[in-house]
């Protein structure tokens, strides 16, 4: 995993790309610390096999997610850093610094290399750097922008935008080739990193750039790829030296009660093996066979084999796999055929994997792949593109519009438990949407606003987001005016909030971070649920509708029987008819009756109406 670091240059009306000061375009997005000094980017990786323990990487993964997360506890078996559960279950990240143990939120180990680019820039520009646009995955949710803001915040930086990372290399490809065209042109942008895989369909059409749809997984990437070559190897050393260098078996426990705490040994055989398979993996983009080979890896053992390109691609099927599956999702969710798509855009390191272009080709029947742009850079190269947009008195910028889209459904839960969405879908941001809502009791003196994501008919099976009340309701019968309205900035931040109208009363909420936000694999669970269930969710909405409408028909007899001159419109067999009716349709939408079929809701439904239309029309 790395980051990259560009300027839009106005003399030159280009972005540049800026060196660090190892002269790489690229800064690996690793942090360390020793006993006397902290290090930043190649400097740390560098030195990681020799300190592992104290040498952090992967902080992207951790950001905006809780410890008792199911990705972020197999992630911890793979780090030789330590991660342990903080306040309100946030993860901690211990290491030792200065011969003192420190605990690190995960958003302080992204400020540090935020920082790191920052000098780099503020080196090349001779001038301090304020202002920036930072790049995150399409599926980043709220609670992983924010923090990453925060992040930016920590380095000194005020982020003008959080910008998605397959939108950002589309403006890259787009200024490059497209810009000018006549005509309209689809791209898909296929982003497959070093941690997370993300794919954008765009429509570019003069120099609007609009966000069909995206999809993706933020735990799917070169990381993954690694780690899959790092077990093969671990196993064949295993097999063949009768020794375990992942710490997690019984050879470790073995060996530990015989020979002292070893953890560290390890920790440090297992990086420099890892180094040794991630510089495979780069070799077997344009080599067939690539060598293994670490010296003295543990114990005294040399080691030294090698991996062909079958086996890499053998070993990692299933996961290219995935990413075609993310690919037809995303072409789903834009309402588009695959011949229908113009340009399809590599983007990311990873990206590179023969493997991956060539099933990519053959899914989109041979077509070629656009490779002029440089993976790696892309991203950064439209990042600052923005960021001069967004700037005032740069000029010769090339002006563009971009319209990105919110992945899921937002809305509030209603009577009936309904999921009633107020912004869909695949909507362009910023966005603002307003919607009326009606109180559901006489004389109600607040209303709970529950804030939900998700694609399901039944709010209950979708994310609950937040919650507050709206208090101070007008004295007035069941169904009083309220609106709630909800709105979206530029960096996917949501705002909730509610007004009622004629006391003026106002509260609002704003989405940043939840204690069960939603991952990226439970967006597409959501979404593939919505599909399989998308029976029984019409079902649940149609019984919702005919509980909602038989507790409608109650509420009008119950007014009707508190009128005074009741006893001189009606007689007293009808009155007795209208409280037997009462006392039976409210038995039958009890909620602990749950075990009420559909057909008899609406035939009592019907038979009420049939039964109570006169006597109700003597009452007026």
């Amino acid at each position: 995993m790395g980051s990259c670091v560009a300027v839009w240059q106005e003399e030159h009306h280009r972005v540049e790309i800026i060196h660090n000061d190892q002269g790489n375009k690229i800064t690996p997005s690793f942090v360390a610390f020793t006993e006397n000094q902290r290090l930043i980017g190649d400097a740390a990786k560098n030195q990681a096999s020799a300190n592992p323990q104290n040498t952090v990487f992967d902080a992207k993964r951790l950001i905006g997610r809780k410890f008792s997360d199911s990705i972020v506890q197999d992630d911890i078996l793979l780090w030789p850093f330590k991660v342990i559960a903080g306040d309100n279950d946030k993860p901690m990240i211990m290491v030792k610094y200065k011969d003192q143990e420190k605990q690190l939120y995960p958003e302080e180990v992204s400020s540090m290399v935020l920082a790191k680019m920052r000098e780099i820039a503020e080196t090349y520009l001779e001038s301090k750097v304020n202002n920036a646009v930072v790049t995150v995955p399409a599926y980043f949710n709220d609670s992983q922008r924010k923090e990453t803001i925060d992040a930016g915040v920590i380095a000194g930086l005020n982020v003008m935008i959080v910008m998605n990372e397959p939108t950002a290399a589309a403006v890259a490809y787009g200024l490059d080739k497209r810009i000018g065209c006549v005509g309209e042109r689809n791209i898909l942008v296929f982003d497959l990193g070093g941690g997370t895989f993300d794919v954008s369909i765009l429509t570019i059409k003069d120099s609007v750039f609009q966000v069909k749809a995206t999809a993706g997984n933020i735990h799917l990437g070169g990381e993954d790829l690694d780690n899959r070559m790092v077990n093969y190897f671990v196993q064949e050393i295993k097999r063949k030296n009768k020794v375990d260098i992942s710490g997690n078996s019984r050879v470790l426990r073995s060996s530990r009660k015989n020979k002292g705490d070893s953890s560290g040994k390890y920790s440090k055989a297992l990086r420099r093996l890892r180094s040794a398979c991630e510089r495979a993996k780069r070799s077997l983009s344009f080599l067939v066979t690539a060598t293994i080979e670490v010296d003295s890896l543990f114990q005294g053992i040399d080691f030294c084999s090698s991996i062909n390109r079958a086996k890499f691609v053998e070993m990692n099927m299933d996961l290219f796999n995935e990413c075609m599956k993310i690919v037809e999702s995303c072409l789903m969710d834009a309402k588009m055929d695959k011949s229908m798509i113009d340009d399809v855009v590599l983007v990311g390191g990873s990206s590179r994997i023969p493997k991956v272009q060539q099933i990519l080709q053959e899914f989109f029947n041979g077509k070629e792949l656009c490779k002029s742009i440089n993976p790696d850079e892309a991203v950064a190269y439209g990042a600052a593109v923005q960021d001069a947009l967004l700037s005032e008195g740069i000029m010769n910028v090339p002006k563009l519009v971009l319209q990105d889209v919110t992945p899921l459904s937002l809305g509030r839960s209603v009577l009936g438990d309904i999921m009633s969405v107020v912004i869909p879908r695949n909507t362009c941001i910023p966005v603002k949407n307003r919607r009326g809502y009606i109180t559901i009791e006489d004389n109600q003196s607040e209303s709970l606003i529950e804030v939900y994501e998700g694609e399901r008919t039944r709010a209950s099976d979708n994310n609950l987001l937040g919650s507050f009340f709206l208090s101070g309701h007008t004295p007035a019968p069941r169904g009083h005016p309220f609106d709630v309205c909800f709105a979206i900035d530029e960096n996917g931040i949501l705002t909730v909030s509610c007004k009622e109208k004629c006391s003026g009363k106002r509260n609002e909420i704003t989405i940043t971070n939840y204690k069960d936000r939603m991952s990226a694999e439970e967006i597409k669970k959501s979404i593939m649920e919505a599909e399989k269930y998308q029976i029984e969710d019409k079902k649940f909405l149609r019984k919702a509708n005919a509980v909602n409408a038989l507790d409608d028909y109650i509420y009008k007899i119950r007014n009707a029987l508190k009128k005074k001159d009741i006893d001189t419109k009606l007689s007293s067999e009808e009155i007795e008819i209208m409280e037997s009716t009462i006392a039976a349709t409210a038995n039958l939408i009890d909620e602990n009756n749950q075990d009420v079929e559909l057909d008899d809701l609406e035939d009592h439904l019907k038979a009420l109406e049939s039964t109570m239309e006169d006597i109700l029309a003597k009452t007026i």
